[in-house]
C-alpha cells in the first residue's frame, strides 16, 4: 500500500463511518478496486477507525467533557449513568474482541461476496427504520444500551453498518432518533481507543521485515480518515433527525448486488 492508497481508504473511512453504508466493507472493496494486499488488514482498518473515533471526539466535546466532569461528582446523576449505559454497551464487542480475535481477522480478507451479501441486510434494516420514521422514541435505558451493544458486535461484520445497525437497532426498540445517534457515535469510542492500542503494541514489536504498511502510510490513512469523518459525523447527525436512512438503504442495496454480482 502507498501514500495514494492510504488517502483514498482513509477518505473512504472518515465518509462511510457515520453514514449507514459501512465503512469496513467499502474499505474491503476499495481494497479490492486497488488490488491491494497487505498482511496487516485488521491494523490499517482500526487505525483509520481511530481517526474517525478522534473525529467523534471533536464534534461531541462539549458532551464528553460534561459526562467526565458530571462522574467526578461521584454522584448517580444523568451523565453517570449514561456512562453506565455506555460501559454496558461494551460488553458484548468487548467479548468478541478478547476471545474471537482471530475469527474477526478472517472477514477482513477480501471477501467481497460476504460484503454485499451484508451490505443488502444492512440496507434491510434501514428500510425497516424508514418505514417507522414518524415513530416517536424515547431515552436509551439500560436494557436499550446492551441490545444496542449486541448490535454493534454484530456490526463487526464488514458490510454490516456499525452507526446503521446501532442507530437502526436503537429507533426500533424506541429510542428517540437524536439520542441514538448521540449514543451510537460516544459508545464506540473506547472500544476502538482499546482495539488501536493493542493493534499497535503487535505492530511495533514486529521487526521491519515483517512490516508490510509502512508508519507514514498509517499516519496518511489516519489524517485522511480524520478530516472526511468530521465533514460526516456532522451530516449524519442531521440526516438521522430528519429521517432520511431510505436513501442509504437504497445505495446498500445497489453496492451489495453489485459487489455479489461481479
Amino acid at each position: 500500500m502507498n501514500i495514494i492508497d492510504s488517502i483514498i481508504l482513509g477518505i473512504i473511512q472518515g465518509l462511510t463511518e457515520f453514514l449507514p453504508v459501512s465503512s469496513s466493507g467499502h474499505l474491503e472493496i476499495g481494497k479490492a478496486l486497488l488490488n491491494i494486499k497487505i498482511t496487516n488488514n485488521l491494523l490499517f482498518s482500526v487505525v483509520v477507525h481511530a481517526a474517525t473515533t478522534l473525529s467523534t471526539i471533536i464534534v461531541f466535546y462539549k458532551d464528553i467533557l460534561l459526562i467526565i466532569k458530571d462522574i467526578f461528582k461521584f454522584e448517580w446523576n444523568e451523565s453517570t449513568q449514561f456512562a453506565v449505559k455506555i460501559i454496558i454497551s461494551m460488553i458484548p464487542v468487548g467479548i468478541i474482541g478478547l476471545f474471537f480475535k482471530s475469527d474477526v481477522e478472517q472477514f477482513f480478507e477480501g471477501d467481497i461476496t460476504l460484503v454485499g451479501i451484508m451490505l443488502c441486510l444492512t440496507g434491510i434494516l434501514l428500510l425497516f427504520t424508514h418505514l417507522l420514521r414518524n415513530r416517536e422514541g424515547g431515552e436509551v435505558t439500560f436494557g436499550r444500551a446492551l441490545v444496542i451493544g449486541i448490535a454493534q458486535a454484530v456490526a463487526i461484520l464488514p458490510g454490516i453498518s456499525r452507526s446503521g445497525a446501532t442507530i437502526c437497532t436503537a429507533i426500533l426498540i424506541g429510542t428517540d432518533r437524536s439520542k441514538a445517534a448521540k449514543f451510537s457515535f460516544l459508545m464506540v469510542l473506547l472500544p476502538i481507543i482499546g482495539a488501536t492500542i493493542l493493534e499497535m503494541q503487535d505492530y511495533l514489536k514486529q521487526s521491519t521485515t515483517h512490516q508490510d504498511l509502512a508508519i507514514n502510510v498509517l499516519i496518511i490513512g489516519f489524517l485522511a480518515s480524520f478530516l472526511s469523518g468530521l465533514v460526516a459525523c456532522r451530516l449524519m447527525i442531521e440526516l438521522v433527525k430528519k429521517g432520511k436512512l431510505i436513501y442509504f438503504a437504497i445505495y446498500c442495496f445497489i453496492v451489495g448486488l453489485i459487489a455479489i454480482l461481479v
